[in-house]
Formats: structure tokens, C-alpha cells, sequence
């Protein structure tokens, strides 16, 4: 189960690096008011995927460490997939191309398969 945990692990990281570019593409700092524009968004990426890479290393291990960053990744892709469709129900364009849903959903479908495969490696 762990060796499918990974590979949902990356088709979700990957995922989500994606819907970033995507987030790059409509200015994502101004919709969320984040400081520093571009410069400020490509600076705060740097940990985040440092933690999503890292995490992936980890679930490869098989580490319990392993299975908290793949909570946290999981949680980020709900989180981004309910925050966006949030504005998009406020009136907001961003994201609202079949492309940026797209990416969106396949987020939502991969938290949840992760989420519910984490809980069932952390109750072995």
C-alpha cells in the first residue's frame, strides 16, 4: 500500500505544481493580496516545494514522518480546489477555463484517494 501511496503521492504533487504554473498565469499574488508581486509569489514557492518533494522522499521511505506530509499535501489540494471554486462563485474569472477546472478537480479526486489511503496506512 505504501508503494501505491507514492505514486498517488506524485500524480498529486505534480498536480499541484501544475495548477501553481497555472496560478503564475492569472497573477494569483493579487486575488490572495500577497506582498512582493511575482518576485514575492516565486519566493515563497521555494519551501513549499521543497516540503512537497521532501514529503515525496519520505512516503518513499515508508516513514511515519512520511504519511504527516502526505496529510498536509492532500489538505492543500482540497484547500485549493474549495478556495478557488469560492471565488469562482464570487464573480472571479481566474481559473475559470476548462484547463485551470481541469486541474482543479484532478486535485480534489487525488486529496481525497490520498487522504483516504494515508488514514488507512496510519491505522496498520
Amino acid at each position: 500500500m505504501s508503494e501505491a501511496l507514492f505514486w498517488i503521492y506524485l500524480l498529486n504533487a505534480v498536480v499541484l505544481i501544475i495548477h501553481e504554473i497555472d496560478s503564475a498565469y492569472w497573477k494569483e499574488w493579487e486575488l490572495f493580496r500577497l506582498p512582493g508581486g511575482v518576485a514575492g509569489f516565486l519566493l515563497l514557492h521555494f519551501p513549499l516545494l521543497v516540503f512537497v518533494l521532501y514529503g515525496l522522499a519520505l512516503v518513499r521511505d515508508a516513514s511515519r514522518a512520511g504519511l504527516f506530509f502526505s496529510l498536509v499535501l492532500a489538505g492543500s489540494g482540497i484547500f485549493a480546489w474549495a478556495i478557488h471554486n469560492w471565488f469562482i462563485s464570487r464573480g472571479r474569472v481566474e481559473f475559470t477555463p476548462a484547463i485551470s477546472r481541469g486541474i482543479l478537480y484532478m486535485t480534489l479526486i487525488l486529496s481525497v484517494i490520498q487522504i483516504l489511503l494515508t488514514s488507512y496506512l496510519l491505522s496498520l
